[in-house]
Formats: C-alpha cells, sequence, structure tokens
C-alpha cells in the first residue's frame, strides 16, 4: 500500500482550473463554434468504476473514436447532417459536425483495462480502478 501526501492546496487548485476549464468549454462552444458537443453523464458504480455514458444519437459505432494517451480520455467523432435539399427545413435545431471531448483520469483508474460498448446511440465506457486502489479489508490480529 502506498501512502500519497494529501494537498490541499494542490486540490483546490485543480478543481478550479478544472471549474474555468468547463467555463469557457461553454462559452467556446456556445458563442463562437455553435459546434455540437454530445451531453456526458460520469458516475462511480459499485465496483468503484468510472463510468461515461455519453449521447451519440444516429451516430454509427465506426464514426466515433475512444483514445487514451497520458491519463486523457478523449472522445472524437463526426455526426453527419441528414441529407435534405437545401431550403427545405422549416426548422433546423439539432446541431451536427465534428466534436471532440476530453477527461482526465485519475491516478486511481486503469487506462490500460478500459472498455467502451455502444448501444441504442449511448456510448459507455467503464474504466476500473488499478489494484492498489481497490478498497481492502484490513485483518485485525488479536495479542
Amino acid at each position: 500500500m502506498t501512502l500519497v501526501r494529501w494537498s490541499p492546496m494542490q486540490q483546490l487548485a485543480s478543481m478550479e482550473v478544472e471549474r474555468l476549464n468547463r467555463m469557457f468549454d461553454h462559452v467556446r462552444r456556445n458563442a463562437f463554434s455553435g459546434a455540437w458537443v454530445p451531453a456526458v453523464d460520469i458516475y462511480e458504480d459499485a465496483a468503484h468504476r468510472v463510468v461515461i455514458r455519453a449521447e451519440l444519437p444516429e451516430m454509427k459505432r465506426e464514426d466515433i473514436k475512444v483514445t487514451v494517451e497520458n491519463d486523457t480520455l478523449s472522445l472524437s467523432g463526426e455526426r453527419k447532417a441528414p441529407e435534405i435539399r437545401e431550403g427545405a427545413f422549416q426548422r433546423q435545431e439539432r446541431q451536427h459536425g465534428e466534436f471532440s471531448r476530453s477527461f482526465t483520469l485519475p491516478a486511481t483508474l486503469d487506462a490500460s483495462q478500459i472498455s467502451a460498448t455502444y448501444q441504442d446511440g449511448v456510448l459507455t465506457i467503464t474504466v476500473p480502478p488499478r489494484e492498489e486502489a481497490k478498497p481492502k479489508q484490513i485483518q485485525i490480529e488479536a495479542n
């Protein structure tokens, strides 16, 4: 078991950087590009695996790319616009085009064991914890 020194200032700083990244990503996405960014849910399941679920409707599995490099998980791809003749739309609210999302994986997760499934327009990525990061029951011995 490895002891890790807790650094509250470093943790607060990383939380602030992440918050700023989300804020600027939201501003950039909505104000400048108008590009499509799929909605994502991230949670930890009962087995302490991190699960990332991304909504990718009307996309083919072949058009989605999932990569991991230097503890960063990236999703990318392109949702193609429907082939409808020019000027036929009465209203067009759904966005199409290329997208890219990146997430930093904590050191407690095993990036080499990532699995991904795609069903009904939802991409599910599961990242298990490292063996040494899994909770362990310590046996207490009597003297």
